[in-house]
């Protein structure tokens, strides 16, 4: 019943269990003893917590888009690597990410972090007239011609203090 969604079937479990997984998915109790909790076999659990994830997924696609004051900016993510770290480094996955100031976070992996990327994602999901504030990196060099208030964080002077992009970059694993 919960997860009755275009791409996805309907799901067997009765519905007082599909609700008590729901309940522990929301309270953040890990899949393995939630399915100890409920009775029901880890997979069924897991899978129960990888559907309302991909739920969650496509409702954040369809959300408003964001206004007023934005922060951009790209991070990379993977194990241990000796040798060059950050842009160009073998092995990482880059993610995008978006932070309305004293609001909510888009974040999505990305294939490459060339300038077209970033900047369709910011097409797709920020409001013109907006301000937003990146780094000096040279893929946002075209949003000052887009219709888009843009300002540069010279980071080697200063970084948000306290909150910002780069420090929800740092809450991440």
């Amino acid at each position: 019943m919960i997860y009755h969604t275009k791409s996805h079937r309907r799901c067997r479990l009765p519905v007082i269990t599909q609700t008590r997984l729901l309940e522990h998915f929301v309270a953040g109790t890990p899949a393995r003893s939630a399915a100890e909790l409920v009775s029901v076999n880890r997979n069924i659990a897991t899978l129960c917590y990888r559907k309302l994830r991909e739920i969650i997924a496509e409702q954040i696609v369809h959300d408003a888009p964001f206004s007023d004051k934005i922060e951009a900016d790209e991070s990379y993510f993977g194990g241990y690597h000796k040798g060059k770290r950050g842009r160009g480094a073998a092995g990482q996955v880059a993610v995008f990410g978006l932070l309305k100031r004293s609001g909510r976070v888009h974040a999505v992996m990305i294939p490459n972090a060339g300038h077209q990327t970033p900047m369709s994602l910011i097409r797709q999901k920020v409001l013109t007239d907006s301000i937003v504030y990146s780094d000096s990196w040279h893929a946002y060099d075209k949003l000052d011609m887009s219709g888009f208030h843009h300002e540069r964080v010279d980071h080697s002077r200063h970084f948000t203090q306290g909150r910002g992009i780069e420090n929800f970059w740092v809450i991440l694993p």
